[in-house]
């Protein structure tokens, strides 16, 4: 089932469902390793290419596709593949690409292992890399090499959602034959299309806001067919990321209700931003729902809405940042995000506590920085419990 033509909500009801000759209403969950041929000879086309059809589960299932259609419908993209967590795609997209003599130009806001794989794992393998502050294109152009092959940035960022000019940042890849890499969870897909603004490549984790409900793990890689073929491909077959089919099964449950739940939570992360700002303890809110945001003008361009969000920094460092923290009641204390339940995280003794304090402080992470990460529930009993949370905190 595929239509250009339905909106993202019916999309993501019924696209790319395949149905058994049960005539299941809900999708069906293939739990199986292998699959039989009729003959030795239908085996042996299947294997050549020659005849469609599945081959192991490690290469792809029939659940696993109808996740991965309906993300291509959701993203725009021709051809997508499910990893089993989100890192899985990151990495996947980037090493799957690059060989040894390669250089990598990234934006330094990252989640802490993204920088790692770009940092620790990729310069293993003797690929090069430049990391630079990616709101400004002219560091992307000064940070291009001759062997330049991929650049790979967040938009937001994590934990600090600075926003980084996607269609600006493609112009210049595109000018030197480089790939762009868009890290686009923060976002999501309905609320920032990458591929419209001119990237290459789409990777999620689909753990965030795609499941949203902390139930499972998963990822996925979304591009044009020709780099999927060309490069991703074989890679994915014979490393073996691929997700698990009961978790395939678990996210396309979950994209189903993707709208109403990134709605509710964009509308609850606004309220708490706004509710903070107005906070004496409160130092600093980043939201790009606001005017006051650093990139509000690139925002307005490429983005359809906030974010589901925020990141403030309170005025007494850790010991404000925890106090607020352990006194909240309904915002449960958590590293994960995009979650129907509101979640609370502080990135520098958790997220990004691998990072030097000079680095965190590069990425603007203080003591006193905190993420909120805003759920479905009523936005009045998440402004009460911030309020009666903040008391907790020392003048």
């Amino acid at each position: 089932m595929m239509s250009k033509n339905w909106r993202p909500a019916t999309q993501l009801v019924h696209g790319g469902t395949t149905r058994s000759a049960h005539g299941e209403t809900s999708e069906a969950i293939f739990l199986t390793q292998g699959f039989v041929y009729e003959s030795s000879e239908a085996a042996e086309a299947r294997f050549k290419g020659e005849t469609d059809g599945f081959i192991y589960a490690r290469y792809g299932s029939p659940t696993n596709d109808m996740f991965e259609k309906r993300m291509c419908m959701l993203e725009g993209a021709e051809d997508a593949r499910a990893t089993a967590s989100g890192m899985a795609a990151v990495a996947a997209a980037i090493l799957c690409q690059l060989r040894a003599g390669d250089h990598i130009v990234a934006a330094r806001a990252l989640f802490g292992s993204c920088r790692w794989v770009v940092e620790t794992l990729a310069p293993k393998y003797g690929i090069d890399f430049t990391l630079i502050d990616g709101r400004f294109l002219e560091n992307w152009e000064k940070a291009v090499k001759p062997n330049t092959k991929v650049f790979f940035l967040e938009s937001p960022t994590n934990p600090t959602l600075e926003v980084i000019d996607i269609a600006g940042v493609a112009k210049i890849a595109n000018a030197v034959g480089a790939k762009v890499i868009v890290d686009n969870v923060f976002a999501t897909p309905l609320l920032q299309k990458p591929l419209e603004l001119g990237a290459h490549i789409v990777v999620y984790s689909a753990t965030k806001h795609i499941d949203g409900q902390g139930r499972c793990l998963g990822g996925v890689i979304l591009s044009d067919k020709a780099w999927i073929d060309e490069h991703l491909h074989d890679y994915f077959r014979h490393t073996g990321p691929a997700l698990s089919p009961f978790n395939a099964w678990t996210l396309l449950k979950g994209i189903e209700t993707l709208p109403l739940r990134v709605r509710q939570q964009t509308e609850n992360a606004s309220k708490i931003a706004d509710f903070l700002a107005e906070q004496g303890k409160v130092a600093k809110v980043i939201y790009p729902g606001r005017k006051d945001h650093p990139q509000a003008d690139i925002i307005e361009r490429q983005m359809k809405g906030g974010s589901t969000l925020v990141c403030f920094e309170l005025k007494g460092g850790k010991e404000a940042a925890f106090a607020l923290q352990n006194a909240l009641e309904i915002v449960k204390i958590s590293n994960n995000l995009g979650d129907s339940k509101s979640l609370i995280t502080h990135p520098a003794t958790t997220t990004h506590k691998n990072l030097s304090d000079d680095a965190r402080a590069e990425l603007g992470i203080s003591p006193g920085t905190v993420r909120f990460s805003a759920g479905i529930e009523d936005s009045q009993d998440l402004v009460d419990d911030f309020a009666r949370a903040l008391k907790a905190v020392s003048a």
